[in-house]
């Protein structure tokens, strides 16, 4: 979906708000979100300010009465922003190859702060957490990278910068894992959550943090392609669509962001995962605001927390 697709589809807030309900209820029956009672109704109302909507859905079952809206207890909720700005920044977040960074997002939706950009743009973020699914099979190629203050050379990397683990199933999905450090059991331990033991073959550079042969992976093929002796392809032994996408993300750091913190690295990890798995994927914006619509609300302060 485009931006003037969006803008035609949802011109209102309560078309949004259809939207989210749909999202939220696929099967077409509303159930209250405090108890899970499908016998509720809905209620209108004269609203009293922008915030509030004009009307709401009430629970029927006696020892609840709870009122609430399509947006209740999701990340919606609450929000002082009007859900049509949401859903445009969903989109071009979604169409941003590179992504998009929260003063690019306050410019092209006229949002007035920059602060609420940001807020707006992580809790979009925040969604694209891919969660516990299918691990990488078949081919895999995996490599790792750093991201962080400029350095020049590769002696002494880590001083500066942080360790990015990239994961890419030929033909099928990206993962990008933040790393502690770059010793073999803590990149193996990240390859081991996300690369089935029964993969086929695993394309590696001649890095020693990758030796299978005593892990779960020992049956399969392990392949290597030699960067150091400025080798970057043989036949079909190589890492570069794992090291496109680094590119990618780098590129997107440059261009957009700048600077990324370190508290906040795995999200940006996330997004750039996310859109990369679903670059053509027709179904993307509603996979996201399904998962918008399931996620419990993201506070401010939890988000700019030490723990966050």
């Amino acid at each position: 979906m485009n931006i003037r697709e969006a803008h035609e589809k949802f011109a209102s807030d309560e078309q949004c708000l259809k939207y989210i309900q749909e999202m939220r209820w696929p099967d077409g029956i509303v159930r209250c979100p405090k108890c899970g009672a499908k016998e509720v109704k809905r209620v209108d109302r004269k609203a009293d300010s922008k915030n509030r909507r004009n009307w709401f859905y009430l629970c029927l079952e006696k020892t609840c009465h709870n009122q609430f809206t399509p947006t209740s207890g999701t990340i919606f909720h609450k929000s002082h922003l009007p859900l049509i700005v949401w859903f445009q920044a969903i989109t071009l977040v979604l169409n941003a190859k590179k992504g998009i960074s929260a003063l690019q997002l306050q410019r092209d939706l006229g949002i007035g702060g920059y602060k609420t950009a940001w807020y707006l743009n992580h809790r979009i973020r925040e969604v694209m957490a891919e969660g516990p699914i299918a691990k990488l099979g078949g081919i895999v190629e995996i490599d790792e990278t750093y991201v962080g203050g400029k350095q020049r050379g590769h002696v002494g990397k880590r001083k500066n910068k942080d360790v990015v683990i990239g994961m890419r199933q030929r033909g099928g999905p990206l993962r990008l894992v933040m790393a502690e450090d770059n010793k073999a059991g803590t990149v193996l331990d990240i390859i081991y959550g996300n690369v089935d033991k029964g993969v086929e073959q695993i394309m590696t550079d001649e890095s020693n943090i990758y030796d299978f042969k005593l892990t779960q992976y020992h049956r399969a093929k392990h392949r290597r392609i030699k960067h150091k002796s400025k080798v970057y392809v043989k036949g079909d032994v190589h890492t570069n669509t794992v090291e496109s996408a680094f590119s990618l993300f780098k590129r997107g750091v440059i261009g957009s962001f700048h600077s990324i913190s370190i508290k906040h690295l795995q999200r940006y990890l996330d997004e750039f995962s996310y859109r990369f798995n679903r670059r053509a994927d027709d179904h993307a914006f509603m996979e996201t605001v399904r998962r918008l619509a399931g996620f419990a609300p993201l506070t401010f302060s939890a988000l700019t927390s030490e723990k966050a």
